[in-house]
């Protein structure tokens, strides 16, 4: 009997499957995503691929080796903001602490305007409101020690009237709990008998980190979507074990990789943003297999751009995120989202008169005006039309037929108020978006220390692919690669299938400098030990066990923390000068040379432990490469499409990208048709496919910010 791996996105249009077979046949299906109960699509998704591969649903589930899914639930939860009822208990007199939040309120980064003028700007609803917040007599001093006993009777009393209040679930935080957990514990345990199957959550079992403000929203935005994301994997996995899937069910989390159900129940906050975060995580493998170490990954769909870096085979992480102006620790593989999307409108700003593209989006319904239901607003959908880049008549695999004359018309009006014809008007919207996109992946390659032209572009996503060229180009990128073609469109379901368990443990114990060796390794040791039991509780193999420990650095007297790799498990006593230096080159490439003082005092914040468990990957075989001329069966139809770079049309070729084999080299200006996506090979560019299957885009040197 064969097996397979399955693995399963849910966006908001549509629900992506992909099976993999132990050939390493990929298989991929798209179902439209059922908000109402998004198992629905879930099942309908994998029903697609069964039949594609001529065998029942169930058949199917009984030889799935691995089924991981990443789910939106938590997130649509809190951006609809439809979460649940939620309590807090916390230490008597810091009940506002979520309240008062942090002097930026939440707008770090976004919009200085709205920082520094705060009458403009306001915070956000509270997800507990106060009459939910109850403190109660307790406290641990910052070494840890219990200054004040917990009571008890206080305790109870405030479980009870937030029950009695009707709250779905509870949130528990107390003063430097990451230190002494015990009283939080207690009153979990006291939880759990006074109103059996709360959900209850602890600010010290799920971030166990300095930062008040930051624990506590932290742990009600777990308890906030607690409720609904525990419920709607129950339902999951009684669906896919009634339909004979007899393993644990695997969920796409944040830090990449996947976790047992068992704990994205407990911590369901670990799933916000796993969708993107998969396709970093199937870049990455892809990315080994072709030899690339430093890839940026772009996911571009109907709504969003999504970015990520891997820079030496490892995905670039971050350890603070913001969700409706709330800020919380919580260690993620680092995504930067914009709203620049096929369905971003197009737009002149009435005050200004300047052009602007996104970052509102039609969505899927009405959706750009060429999709014919409703839309009046020009997107880049409907530009991408109009310069002949999309076929009308094969757009996703002719599900829907795309209305070029509307999409002129409703450019049309635009154009003529800037001075502009039809094929410029169109123009500019794909380049502004192009540029926006470029000014994105600056903003998350050079801030971190990377020049951009060091790396290639992976591209995917249903729009992706059509302006990987420009964007590319813009940064100095010499090749973009759209992995596995058709696939690339369900990438983030792809990189789900290809992921590994992963635990990550961690650990806020401040040392300063000059540091012990011995006391360094016993906390490592102890990261490590908590590490390899939830993977033997995952049935993971010792040789199959793997660990990554990091060590959060700075300054003595500064609050910013840098990231440091240790080579192994431990760290030598002879080796503590070379820490030292270590910080300082990770310093100094994040904030310029010289910023790092030589001298000063060091401490250690955070220390950190990634246990991951390897699991059986896709099989991406490389095969032979056949003549670089494509096949006469592989060229469609010209079509005119209008090239900025020559300010005009052109008759183009036109390729089907199903038909095109390893070996095939296209020179530009050309355009590949697949059922799920285009690829755009601009003048002076050149397409192959490698031989893995992937097309590969060269760009033209000395090109950079041309356009």
């Amino acid at each position: 009997m064969s097996t397979y791996l399955c693995g399963i996105d849910i966006g908001g249009t549509f629900t992506d499957c992909v099976v993999v077979d132990e050939a390493g046949q990929v298989t991929t299906g798209k179902a439209p995503s059922t908000p109402a109960d998004f198992g629905e699509g879930l099942i309908a998704a994998l029903d697609i691929v069964a039949g594609k591969l001529g065998t029942p649903l169930d058949a199917l589930c009984r030889e799935l080796a691995v089924l991981a899914h990443g789910t939106t639930v938590g997130t649509n939860a809190i951006i609809q903001k439809k979460g649940v009822r939620v309590g807090l208990i916390t230490t008597k007199g810091h009940n506002d602490v979520i309240h008062i939040m942090r002097g930026s309120r939440g707008l770090t980064g976004r919009d200085i305007r709205l920082v520094v003028h705060i009458p403009e700007s306001s915070k956000p609803d509270p997800i507990v409101p106060k009459y939910l917040i109850e403190g109660v007599s307790e406290r641990v001093d910052c070494f840890g020690k219990v200054v004040v006993e917990l009571n008890e009777d206080e305790a109870e009393q405030a479980i009870r009237r937030l029950v009695a209040d009707g709250v779905e679930a509870l949130a528990i935080c107390f003063l430097w709990s990451f230190l002494a957990p015990e009283h939080e514990q207690r009153v979990k345990a006291m939880v759990e008998r006074i109103a059996p199957g709360l959900f209850v959550t602890c600010s010290s079992e799920l971030v166990p980190k300095w930062g008040e403000y930051e624990r506590t929203a932290a742990v009600a935005l777990n308890a906030y979507i607690g409720p609904l994301v525990t419920g709607y994997l129950a339902r999951m996995d009684r669906r896919t074990t009634d339909l004979g899937y007899h393993h644990p069910l695997q969920i796409t989390q944040c830090a990449g990789g996947t976790i047992p159900v068992a704990k994205a129940m407990a911590a369901p906050l670990l799933t916000l943003d796993s969708g993107p975060v998969a396709g970093v995580t199937g870049s990455r493998y892809a990315g080994g297999i072709m030899g690339y170490e430093n890839v940026i990954t772009t996911d571009m769909g109907g709504t969003s751009f999504d970015v990520g870096i891997i820079h030496g085979g490892e995905p670039a992480f971050s350890y603070r995120s913001l969700v409706h102006q709330y800020e919380y620790y919580l260690s993620k593989v680092d995504i930067q989202v914009i709203g620049a999307g096929g369905g971003s409108m197009a737009r002149i700003d009435e005050a200004t008169g300047v052009f602007r593209v996104g970052p509102e989006s039609a969505g899927a319904d009405p959706g750009p005006v060429c999709y014919g239901r409703g839309g009046s607003v020009p997107t880049v959908t409907d530009a991408d039309l109009v310069l002949g880049y999309l076929d009308p008549d094969n757009f996703a695999g002719g599900a829907i037929a795309l209305d070029r004359e509307a999409a002129a018309r409703a450019l049309q009006p635009m154009g003529e108020r800037l001075g502009l014809g039809l094929d410029e008007t169109a123009s500019g919207i794909a380049r502004i978006v192009e540029f926006q996109m470029a000014d994105l992946i600056r903003k998350v390659t050079i801030q971190k220390g990377h020049d951009p032209r060091d790396f290639v572009i992976f591209a995917f996503g249903g729009a992706g692919p059509t302006h990987a060229g420009v964007f590319a180009q813009e940064l100095g990128v010499s090749k973009v690669i759209v992995p596995q073609r058709e696939t690339a469109s369900v990438w983030c379901a792809f990189g789900a299938a290809a992921a590994d368990l992963l635990h990550v443990h961690e650990r806020v114990n401040i040392m300063r400098s000059p540091f012990d060796a011995g006391t360094i390794n016993a906390v490592l040791a102890e990261l490590k030990a908590r590490g390899a039991a939830d993977l033997a509780a995952d049935d993971v193999a010792p040789a199959e066990r793997h660990y990554r420990f990091t060590l959060d650095m700075r300054h003595k007297g500064q609050i910013n923390e840098v990231e440091v790799e240790l080579g192994g498990e431990t760290v030598a006593a002879d080796r503590i000068g070379a820490l030292h230096e270590e910080f300082r080159q990770r310093y100094e490439a994040l904030y310029g040379r010289g910023a790092a003082l030589p001298n000063a005092q060091l401490e250690i914040v955070t220390f950190r432990c990634r246990a991951s468990g390897v699991t059986r990957k896709p099989r991406l075989s490389a095969a032979d490469a056949l003549p670089p001329e494509p096949a006469p069966e592989a060229r469609r139809r010209p079509r005119s499409v209008y090239w900025a770079e020559w300010k005009r049309r052109a008759e183009t070729p036109i390729y089907d990208g199903a038909r095109l084999v390893p070996g095939n080299r296209i020179e530009g200006p050309a355009v590949i048709d697949t059922e799920v996506t285009t690829v755009v090979v601009h003048p002076g560019q050149t397409l192959a496919v490698d031989v893995y299957g992937n097309f590969e885009i060269t760009l033209a040197a000395g090109t950079e910010g041309a356009g």
